[in-house]
């Protein structure tokens, strides 16, 4: 079969235009180009217009950036780890389990919240097994020696437990001060460049760069700010202030990064 016909075949095979694939996967088309640009998810097809397109295998190495961006890697190491694999099935399963770990972690959260509530309302004496099951904070350790090493994970630990109760109290009060705000931003009607988003987005890079670690680079600001949508254990933390302030935070975030803010 030529070149041609390959192409040929292989745009037959791409129903799946930009804006669709964009909107089911929660990201917007600005960051599939940056894929595309970057060599990190090529499009399938370029029509008319450059419109791009999609075929089920590349919506597939999508499903896997996602999930590989949910668990904090970065561009960089997505593509060395996509390029370096070769079974898109066993990839897949090994995601599976991660998730069906973090599955099980969240529902005994959510067992041990309403296990909380029946106590306060029996009147009942609080145990500490059961209040704060599914809660160990310690199941980030791993993720963030492999990241950043084993110091940065103790810099942090020392950071937050050197705080007083004050100095906590204002760190976690403008984090929820975030969220109100970006919940604000999806409901009204201001975009991600608009003045309020990039003032949302700075005030988020101010609040992340309180904490010791490695640099907010503009790539790593991207990867946070994809996580708080595609990560559970971050979504809860800024979507209880209203339904999209996650993704609004998100795409400020992503915009400021763009505009070189970062």
């Amino acid at each position: 079969m030529s070149d041609r016909t390959d192409s040929a075949a292989s745009a037959a095979k791409a129903p799946h235009g930009i804006a669709a694939v964009a909107r089911s996967a929660g990201v917007s088309s600005r960051t599939l180009r940056h894929y595309d640009a970057i060599g990190l998810l090529p499009a399938t097809a370029v029509g008319e217009g450059g419109l791009r397109r999609y075929d089920d295998r590349a919506l597939v190495r999508l499903q896997r950036i996602l999930l590989l961006r949910g668990l904090g890697l970065g561009l960089a190491e997505i593509a060395e780890v996509l390029d370096g694999e070769q079974d898109d099935v066993t990839a897949l399963r090994a995601h599976v389990a991660w998730l069906e770990r973090e599955r099980d972690r969240l529902a005994r959260q959510l067992a041990a919240v309403r296990t909380t509530i029946t106590r306060i309302e029996r009147g009942d004496d609080m145990t500490a097994q059961d209040t704060f099951d599914g809660f160990d904070q310690t199941r980030f350790k791993q993720e963030v020696e492999e990241r950043w090493g084993a110091e940065a994970w103790q810099r942090g630990q020392e950071w937050w437990t050197s705080k007083d109760a004050a100095a906590k109290d204002a760190f976690q009060a403008e984090q929820r001060a975030i969220a109100r705000d970006a919940a604000a931003l999806a409901t009204s009607g201001d975009g991600p460049t608009s003045a309020a988003g990039a003032a949302l987005a700075r005030r988020q890079l101010a609040w992340l760069g309180q904490a010791p670690g490695p640099a907010v680079t503009a790539e790593r600001f991207r990867t946070l700010a994809d996580m708080y949508v595609h990560d559970e254990r971050f979504t809860h933390a800024y979507e209880w202030a209203g339904s999209g302030a996650a993704r609004a935070l998100r795409d400020a975030m992503h915009a400021l990064a763009d505009a070189g803010g970062v």
